[in-house]
């Protein structure tokens, strides 16, 4: 016989009876334990994706000196990240569909492991082709990831009711500050890349084995697939959202930001300020600490401001940054200037992404949609920037970056409309609600 409890609904002052018999009969301390363990698996797998990232960007002055390359051909050393990246964003989606997060984000993870090797194999042989090729395997596994990690943050988002995007990058962010001084280190004792690479391996695949049990698997499965193209709903009419594709500006406009400082501030710094690599490498690290800063601090902002303003603020503190590393030529300045740069460049691709889940049905499709726009950014990026500093220098090739920059300032307020209020299941059987981008209210978790 059932008997009727009481469970919390949004509305903290009434209560919906819910049949006992069809309450979960797992310990909800239990429930919370596991939700827990699984957003720490989370932030470590993006923070896994940091320190293999920084480890590569902070030693690209020393494999560009062992591949013998210049400006231009080292830009399209970086097309093999640029080309894996779309690759893996263009499929995750649809692996996310029919598979789950899980096995994407293995797999995903597997697949940036071994392209640190391969990074590392080709510096140690001097040859441009097989460090490009690593470049692809890491953009692949960075780029199929994206998608997978960011849908299972958005579903704890709405389980636990409280940001978690803003801080999940921002673990990626303090793993490339960690991986960064790791970096500097090694460059600066002239520690082989090729050794340090191999380490970062082992540490990497050491921190994948702990995380991935934490993983629920079903998480982003179409509970049932549409039989016919016809019956297909939310795919295409996705990129018919106007306000969806305004917030996919401000991802491009924020990933170019990023993207060209991961690719190419160690050698802006050293090429276009004068700086030996041992420094330039350090005010990468001040980049990602800027980062990691923006991103942690990020949900108080977000509960007092609101994600169109702080969207707004990023995009001005990325321009500011920007336009005293390209015009100012005091390095000192130049290198301050970085940290305006970081500030800026740190919420816009979360806070766009969690805006693009919300934003109406099918979240797997929107944040593989808006994901996909910013990938652009580092599919073109990368070989545009190297010819045109090849051509003009770094530094006035940044010039391209600050316009799109200032363009997110104008996209802004896309990221703080909501069109609907909906409400999903949290851990207990209670719904619970989303509330990140209303200035002024508090977020409990």
């Amino acid at each position: 016989m059932c008997t009727f409890v009481h469970t919390r609904s949004v509305a903290r002052d009434r209560r919906l009876p819910v049949p006992h018999c069809l309450q979960p009969r797992r310990s909800p301390t239990l429930t919370d334990r596991a939700v827990r363990r699984r957003r720490r698996a989370l932030y470590l797998f993006f923070f896994l994706n940091g320190i293999a990232m920084s480890s590569w960007i902070t030693r690209t002055p020393d494999v560009r000196d062992r591949l013998d390359v210049s400006t231009g051909q080292m830009g399209l050393v970086l097309f093999g990240l640029s080309v894996g990246s779309m690759a893996g964003i263009l499929c995750s989606g649809r692996l996310v569909s029919r598979f789950g997060t899980r096995p994407v984000t293995a797999l995903a993870t597997l697949f940036v492991i071994a392209s640190v090797v391969i990074v590392g194999a080709g510096s140690a042989l001097g040859s441009a082709s097989l460090v490009t090729a690593g470049l692809c395997v890491f953009g692949v596994g960075v780029g199929s990831g994206e998608v997978a990690i960011n849908v299972d943050g958005a579903d704890v988002e709405r389980i636990t009711g409280t940001a978690v995007l803003p801080t999940l990058h921002g673990c990626f962010s303090l793993g490339t500050v960690i991986g960064g001084l790791a970096g500097m280190a090694a460059t600066a004792t002239a520690f082989p890349a090729h050794w340090h690479l191999l380490a970062v391996a082992a540490v990497t695949a050491a921190i994948f084995g702990y995380a991935i049990g934490a993983v629920p698997a079903g998480t982003g499965v179409r509970a049932t697939p549409p039989a016919s193209d016809a019956a297909r709903p939310a795919g295409p009419k996705v990129w018919k959202d106007r306000r969806l594709l305004m917030i996919g500006a401000i991802v491009l406009a924020m990933a170019l930001a990023e993207g060209a400082a991961n690719d190419w501030l160690p050698l802006l710094m050293v090429d276009g300020h004068g700086l030996d690599a041992a420094v330039g490498s350090l005010v990468f690290v001040g980049f990602a600490a800027a980062m990691t800063l923006g991103r942690f601090g990020g949900a108080f902002f977000l509960r007092r401001y609101g994600r169109a303003t702080v969207v707004r603020a990023s995009a001005v503190s990325g321009a500011i940054g920007l336009c005293l590393v390209i015009f100012s030529d005091n390095a000192v300045v130049a290198a301050a200037a970085v940290l305006f740069w970081g500030l800026g460049a740190s919420l816009g691709f979360p806070v766009a992404l969690s805006a693009a889940g919300d934003s109406g049905p099918d979240e797997t499709a929107r944040v593989s949609l808006v994901a996909t726009i910013g990938y652009i950014a580092f599919l073109v990026g990368p070989p545009t920037l190297g010819f045109l500093g090849d051509h003009y220098g770094l530094r006035p090739a940044m010039i391209v970056v600050l316009a799109f920059v200032a363009t997110a300032v104008l996209a802004a307020p896309a990221a703080g409309t909501r069109a609907s209020h909906h409400r999903e299941t949290g851990t207990g059987g209670a719904p619970v609600e989303l509330a990140v981008d209303r200035p002024g209210q508090r977020v409990e978790g």
